[in-house]
């Protein structure tokens, strides 16, 4: 006898609504957090290569701008080309440390151990860093910071300046402010039903962090080790073709980095996309739901 077919459920391209949207991210988190070790760090490496390439597209787009461009849409610039990162990550997929802070909603489920957690953050954090890391010296072997005259190796000089000489407490309000604007980036994915989609979400709230000057720590894996490169490698025809000299660039160190920057804004990181976005949207859609 000829099986009649069934019913096919219609096609929706309406977004998904903010209570489905934590559902999904609920989930999502919980798969995370239970990936194997060597995915989750292949992965991380993939992520923290992503925002890598961000960063020099943002770097190239900043250089020499400003003599044309007013600052304001300069900074705009710089950060719709560096949403390329994050488009990657979100589409290409990859384990970012900054998005991974929503597992947070499945903990708070109790859906999730804090050793899963913590696990996934840890080893997270740790390939981000190294694909980051190696994005810069593979970018510094290729000379590109010659570019333009070596003004592509000063915008990078003067970002990783800056960013080792803000004061700790700055550098965590920075960073919290950052990751609330990436993890709802993340969180607006969620209402996707398309590719198209995903990429259009992202681009504002990552254009928006990085013209307003705050910091990711993933970002910074990739700024601040590319800014030391140049100050201690570079040949010293760079130096005399930009007109200064590494001495100019005295607090850009290993010491600097990771005390003065990645620390603070890692926590601040932290802060921002776990009680500003994670915790708000759980305890809006999933605090009265028991634990299945």
């Amino acid at each position: 006898m000829e099986e009649k077919p069934s019913k096919v459920p219609p096609i929706s391209f309406d977004a998904v609504l903010p209570p489905e949207m934590a559902r999904r991210a609920e989930k999502t988190g919980i798969m995370k957090a239970h990936l194997d070790v060597w995915s989750t760090l292949a992965l991380a490496v993939l992520a923290g290569a992503f925002i890598a390439l961000g960063a020099i597209f943002a770097i190239v787009s900043l250089t020499g701008t400003s003599e044309v461009i007013p600052w304001g849409w300069t900074r705009v610039l710089g950060g719709m080309v560096f949403s390329l990162g994050l488009v990657l990550v979100v589409v290409g997929g990859a384990e970012l440390f900054t998005g991974n802070n929503l597992i947070i909603m499945a903990w708070v489920s109790r859906r999730l151990s804090t050793w899963r957690l913590l696990r996934n953050w840890g080893i997270v954090y740790v390939g981000n860093l190294v694909g980051a890391v190696g994005t810069a010296i593979f970018v510094f072997l290729g000379r590109q910071f010659e570019m333009a005259n070596g003004a592509v190796g000063m915008t990078a000089l003067n970002i990783g300046l800056a960013k080792v000489n803000l004061g700790f407490l700055q550098a965590v309000v920075l960073g919290i402010l950052c990751n609330a604007l990436v993890c709802l980036a993340i969180w607006l994915t969620y209402s996707a039903r398309s590719t198209v989609d995903r990429i259009v979400v992202v681009i504002l709230p990552i254009a928006a962090f990085v013209a307003a000057g705050f910091e990711h720590c993933v970002a910074n894996m990739y700024f601040i080790p590319l800014a030391i490169f140049i100050k201690l490698w570079a040949p010293v025809t760079f130096w005399q073709t930009v007109g200064t000299s590494p001495a100019a660039y005295q607090d850009l160190t290993w010491h600097t980095f990771f005390l003065h920057n990645l620390l603070p804004v890692t926590i601040g990181n932290i802060i921002g996309g776990v009680f500003l976005v994670a915790i708000v949207y759980w305890f809006v859609y999933l605090r009265k739901r028991g634990k299945t």
